[in-house]
């Protein structure tokens, strides 16, 4: 528990004892509690009416069986979670996220983050997060339809437009959320469009939602540089990742200017030093839902794929881990410093563990966190939200540049708030206060909630 204020101390002690063996929500509370000593000092009364606390229980945790069949007619059995962390700015509002390696403290996790993240937008919306340990990957459409059919089944009865609002995240994209949303409507007797983003564009859905993650952590890393008087140009970049946030995050990177040199998958990596073709990724994991190791067949010329590497080998100026939390750790870390990268920001939740970023802090490497430069994605269901309830659509440009100048007020509030606290240029400490601060305030105005 070094680095954090005495009076956090026992907080996070009890978080530890509260939540036995779930690592990650370990991690990301003492990710935000070592960022608020400044703030206990300045405002004791966060600790006396025991606002950090509530903070750290979610509002609402809730576990389900989610029985299907396969196309065999075995009978499988999952487990659904949704947890509805903190309501006090609005609605609870975060993705769903099918694959097997999720659990309680997975959600947990995912949904503590969701509360700073949602905040840190502007927009009126609270915290939560959901899933299931169900695997999309290789299963048939009518599969993937029976578990979502089942899984809305259960979850539904806590949904709403104002209630609670799920969206996609890993393994849960426009086809998932159609069926999901097509089991809400055939329950409830409802077209309630609001109560799941992520929608196709003609039943509901926001031009610029599938870029959203992508484009949002773009346009934050271009803030960074403007801060340094710099820009992307000539600059090299590497993306972790093929998945969505990761085909967008390398689309707008082209278009401003620098050159994306490697990507990869749970395979392994893929190099090109030309710059990574944007559609032969989409072809293969959009329209084939294949593996990166395909792309060099297609590409053809020098570029090459590595098995069983790890993407942070590949020497860059800019690094974007987009994939899944704790991606890189000391070695990764190290072997990124090693290579000269001079600015790592989280495409991902938090997918840089607390060792990395200490070792990033201390060579100087400009680390930004996914609470911030994610929001993105976040701040675009919102807007999806507010053209659902005023029966409207907005075009391609309109809702892209609302999502610019989001991303811009995010990455001033987060330096803004830093030197505020003694902390100037730090991204993670401004980041955090900031979104505390928000969620705090609302939390005291209501009372003992």
């Amino acid at each position: 528990m070094n680095g954090l204020h005495e009076k956090l101390r026992d907080i996070y002690e009890e978080v530890i004892r509260r939540n036995g063996g779930e690592a990650e929500f370990h991690q990301s509370v003492y990710e935000v509690l070592a960022s608020l000593g400044p703030v206990v000092d300045k405002h004791p009364e966060y600790v006396d009416y025991q606002v950090i606390r509530r903070l750290c229980e979610p509002e609402r945790q809730i576990i389900f069986r989610v029985p299907w069949v396969d196309d065999r007619g075995t009978v499988q059995i999952n487990r659904g979670f949704r947890v509805e962390f903190n309501s006090a700015l609005g609605p609870f509002k975060g993705g769903l996220r099918f694959h097997p390696s999720v659990y309680l403290g997975i959600v947990k996790f995912l949904g503590f983050e969701q509360i700073f993240k949602n905040a840190l937008t502007g927009m009126p919306i609270g915290g939560g997060k959901g899933g299931a340990d169900f695997d999309p990957k290789g299963r048939s459409d009518n599969e993937v339809m029976r578990f979502c059919q089942s899984f809305m089944t259960e979850l539904y009865r806590h949904l709403g437009e104002y209630t609670d609002v799920p969206a996609g995240d890993i393994g849960v994209g426009m086809r998932e959320i159609g069926y999901l949303f097509g089991q809400y409507k055939r329950i409830t007797n409802r077209y309630e469009s609001g109560v799941l983003t992520g929608k196709g564009m003609t039943w509901g859905g926001s031009l610029v939602r599938t870029e959203a993650t992508g484009y949002g952590t773009v346009f934050f890393v271009n803030e960074i540089l403007k801060a340094a008087n710099d820009t992307f140009e000539g600059k090299h970049v590497v993306v972790s990742g093929s998945g969505n946030v990761a085909i967008y995050a390398i689309e707008k990177i082209h278009e401003l200017g620098g050159t994306v040199v490697a990507c990869s998958d749970s395979g392994g990596y893929v190099v090109d030093e030309k710059g990574i073709d944007l559609e032969i990724v989409k072809e293969i994991k959009e329209v084939r839902r294949g593996r990166i190791s395909d792309y060099p067949e297609l590409r053809g010329g020098t570029a090459r794929f590595i098995a069983d590497r790890n993407v942070w080998d590949v020497p860059c100026e800019i690094a974007l881990p987009c994939a899944t939390q704790n991606e890189i750790n000391d070695d990764e870390a190290r072997a990124l410093v090693a290579n000269g990268c001079r600015i790592v920001a989280e495409g991902a939740n938090m997918p840089c563990s607390p060792k990395a970023v200490k070792l990033f802090a201390d060579a100087g490497v400009t680390f930004a966190p996914g609470k911030a430069v994610n929001a993105g994605g976040v701040a675009t269901s919102a807007l999806e939200m507010q053209q659902n309830a005023s029966r409207d659509s907005w075009t391609f440009a309109e809702t892209e540049e609302r999502l610019e100048v989001i991303m811009r007020r995010i990455h001033k509030r987060c330096l803004t708030t830093a030197e505020e606290y003694g902390q100037p240029g730090n991204y993670v400490a401004g980041a955090n206060i900031a979104g505390f601060i928000r969620v705090a305030d609302a939390m005291l105005a209501l009372g003992l909630i």
